[in-house]
Order: C-alpha cells, then sequence, then structure tokens
C-alpha cells in the first residue's frame, strides 16, 4: 500500500461500516436474491449456446467461435465506459435494471432466429448489455457494506451466484428432457427479467456512492485515468487476468462440442451435468475463500491455486471425451472460477483503495477477462477446425500456464494490512 492509501484506509473503513449500519437487513437479502438471478445472465447461456448452435442449428466450430467471440468483444468495448458511468452516476440500479431487460429480450432474439446474420448483432447488444452486470453489482456492494466488510460481501455473492447458476442448470435438465435446447434461452430470458424487478427492492438511500466508487474522502476528486492505471502492480494484473481467460473460456464450450459430436443427444444434459458440478464446488470455494480472507490469508497465495488447476483442467480435456470423464475434469473449472471471481475482485479493489475509481478498475478487469475470451473463443475455433481438438486444449493449457508464471513473478500481495507490515515495522524501528 503506498503511504497515500495507507492514510485514507481508516477513513474509508470508518465510512463504510457507517455505512453498512444503516442498512436494513431485507436489503442485503435483495442484494442476495440479485446476485442470485444475475447468475444466468452472465455465466449461464455461453455453453448451451455453444451446444444449441452445433446440435440444433449445425454451425461450423469456426462459426461458433465468432458468435462467442463477438459477445466477447462488445463486452471488452463497453467495459471501460460502463465503469465510467457506475463510479459517475447514482442511477446503478437502473443500470443493472436497463442490463437485464435488454439482456432477457435480446436471448429470445437468439433462439427465435438462430442465424448467422441474426445471432451476431445480437450477441453484440447482450455483450455490451452485459458489461454493466460486474462493475454495477461491485459498485452496489460496496456502497451498502463498505471496503471492510466488501471480502465477505464478494464471497456470498459469488456464493450466491454460483447456487444460481446450479439451480438453472438442475431446472434446464428438467425442462429441456421433455421441451428442448431451446427452452434454455426462455428460461435464461426469466432470470434477467426477475433480476431487473429485484433491484427495485433495493433504495436509493442505503446507498452510499462516494463509498461506493472508493473516493479517498466524501467530496473528493478520483485520481485521473492515467494515475488509475499507473498504480502499482496493476498492469501485470490485468495481463495474467487476461492469459487466465485466455485459456479458460473456450474449456467448456469446446468440451461441448466433443460431446455434441461424440454423444449426440446426451449432449445437453452432460453440459449440465458439468454446470451442476462446477457451480457446487463454487459454492464451497466462495464460502471456503471467504473465510480464509476473514482468518487473514494474503490474497497472492489463494490466487496461485486458482490458476494453478486451469492448465490441468486442459490437459485432462485433451484426452477424455466421455460425458462422465468431461463432468469430473469440468470439476476443477468449480476451484479454479471459485477463487478468481472472489480474488480477482477484492485484488482490483486493493489496488484501488482510496483513489475513486473502484468500479473503472473492476471494468478493467472484467475488460481483460472479456479481451482473454474472444482471443480464447476465436483463436481455439481456428485451432479445432484445422489441427483437430486435442490441439486446442493443449494451446489453451499453455495459456493458463503463463497467467500462472507472470502472476507469480510479476504481482505483489495486496491485502492492505499484509502490505502495510513492513511500512508499520520500519516506523517502530527506525
Amino acid at each position: 500500500m503506498t503511504p497515500a492509501a495507507s492514510d485514507i484506509t481508516p477513513a474509508l473503513d470508518a465510512a463504510g461500516a457507517s455505512a453498512e449500519a444503516g442498512v436494513a437487513p431485507r436489503v442485503l437479502r435483495a442484494l442476495d436474491w440479485l446476485a442470485f438471478l444475475m447468475a444466468d445472465m452472465r455465466d449461464g447461456i455461453g455453453p448451451y449456446l455453444a451446444v444449441f448452435l452445433k446440435g440444433a442449428a449445425h454451425w461450423q466450430p469456426s462459426m461458433i467461435g465468432t458468435a462467442l467471440a463477438v459477445n466477447n468483444i462488445a463486452t471488452a468495448l463497453a467495459l471501460i465506459p460502463a465503469g465510467l458511468l457506475v463510479d459517475a452516476l447514482r442511477c446503478k440500479r437502473l443500470l443493472l435494471a436497463g442490463a437485464g431487460l435488454i439482456i432477457g429480450f435480446g436471448t429470445l432474439l437468439v433462439v427465435l432466429a438462430p442465424r448467422p446474420e441474426a445471432v451476431l448483432p445480437v450477441q453484440v447488444i447482450l455483450g455490451a448489455a452485459a458489461a454493466f452486470l460486474g462493475p454495477g453489482m461491485i459498485g452496489l456492494s460496496l456502497g451498502l457494506v463498505g471496503p471492510q466488510r466488501l471480502p465477505a460481501r464478494i464471497a456470498r455473492n459469488e456464493g450466491f451466484n454460483h447456487a444460481g447458476n446450479l439451480c438453472g442448470a438442475l431446472v434446464i435438465i428438467a425442462v429441456t428432457h421433455v421441451t428442448g435446447l431451446a427452452w434454455i434461452f426462455y428460461l435464461a430470458c426469466g432470470y434477467a427479467l426477475a433480476s431487473a424487478a429485484v433491484v427495485a427492492l433495493i433504495p436509493q438511500a442505503a446507498i452510499d456512492h462516494d463509498v461506493a466508487r472508493g473516493r479517498r474522502e466524501h467530496g473528493a476528486p478520483a485520481l485521473s485515468l492515467g494515475e488509475t492505471l499507473r498504480r502499482p502492480g496493476f498492469a501485470m494484473f490485468l495481463l495474467a487476468v487476461t492469459l487466465f481467460h485466455l485459456g479458460n473460456a473456450a474449456m467448456l464450450p469446446l468440451a461441448g462440442q466433443v460431446l455434441a459430436i461424440t454423444h449426440p443427444g446426451s449432449d445437453a444434459a452432460a453440459m449440465s451435468a458439468c454446470i451442476i458440478v462446477a457451480q457446487a464446488v463454487m459454492v464451497g470455494v466462495a464460502f471456503v475463500v471467504g473465510r480464509a480472507s476473514a482468518a487473514g490469508f494474503g490474497r497472492k497465495p489463494i490466487f496461485l491455486v486458482g490458476l494453478a488447476v486451469l492448465p490441468l483442467r486442459g490437459v485432462l480435456f485433451a484426452f477424455v471425451t466421455s460425458p462422465l470423464g468431461i463432468v469430473f475434469v469440468q470439476m476443477l473449472d468449480g476451484i479454479g472460477a471459485g477463487i478468481f471471481g472472489v480474488i480477482a475482485t477484492l485484488i482490483a479493489a486493493d489496488l484501488m483503495r482510496g483513489s475513486g475509481r473502484i468500479n473503472f478498475a473492476q471494468g478493467l478487469v472484467a475488460l481483460a477477462t472479456g479481451l482473454g475470451g474472444a482471443a480464447s473463443n476465436l483463436g481455439a475455433g481456428v485451432i479445432v477446425q484445422i489441427f483437430g481438438y486435442r490441439a486446442g486444449f493443449l494451446t489453451l493449457s499453455a495459456a493458463a500456464l503463463a497467467a500462472l508464471a507472470l502472476f507469480s513473478a510479476a504481482v505483489p500481495e495486496t491485502r492492505p494490512e499484509i502490505v502495510a507490515r513492513p511500512a508499520k515495522m520500519r516506523r517502530e524501528w527506525g
């Protein structure tokens, strides 16, 4: 932590504590439900989209990769303005509700017209709307509970988010067994519309908008964008995030395509099982990570564990084709993505503490995620079409190893209490 950041920490913590003290329990429960319902907007239909386009619409792998990639690119392009808007505006609830409505109706268009000329533009719109979900949710959470309780709140959000994905996958298994793949998208639309309604249960007066953007003090100007980007360790962290998602994003969609080819008819059920086991593991991981954070563990060692399981997952996917085997390998995603969802958010918040640019920084993290995801889906689709699925999985594993090496070497520990210890020792011992 820089000296300036350490000077403002007590003020921020006091502001956050007072913010949470005035929040009714029903408001925090509404935040729980929002995290639960947003699950299928943020994460839910991507893998199923690959299965649907391959199995029902008979798209080629490269075109499927393009459809997923344009969504990621649109999200990436919208993330910086989304983060800036969430930081600058007090209508965070309206931004989230509007994104939910757009995603809900856009999802319907995908299933009603599964042709490239219709799906690709809709994917752009859905990607742009999704850019507001991450920064908006973090801004609401920080504005309600404050920085002291943000780690526990983020872990709780992630737990409810994974529980939402888990319940959504269970419902999909039951519904698609009778009605077919198309109903996946109708269900996702229902989740999106319900999330827009739940936002109204969070009163505007309960949100401290200065705390929500991490301002150094009430009314103080935020850092410039250049100063924000020059925060020590932040650029290397963003690069590590990009490499992680370069290795991660295409793995499950590729596995879904393998299932559609090798086990037609059981692909949707197997994909649901993959999501169920991964999300079940993520719920537990979010709880464990939250407890570990409360117990004083640093961010870096926990994040390294999450990075380390991804290369192993890719190598295993390269040699496993049975539905049961793919389901078991996908359990590793529960560890990696479960840790990433909590700790990446906290690392970015640590690095931006006192800057007034917390949600902008979260947008940049999501931008790195989107760029990595777009390159992953687009590149993996081309590699698979030329060299086959095994080469695609091994290439993704190599990118994951690069993320692990870079983060280990170039990103320091960011937990404020741990970073402050050397400075405190220097003051005490001269």
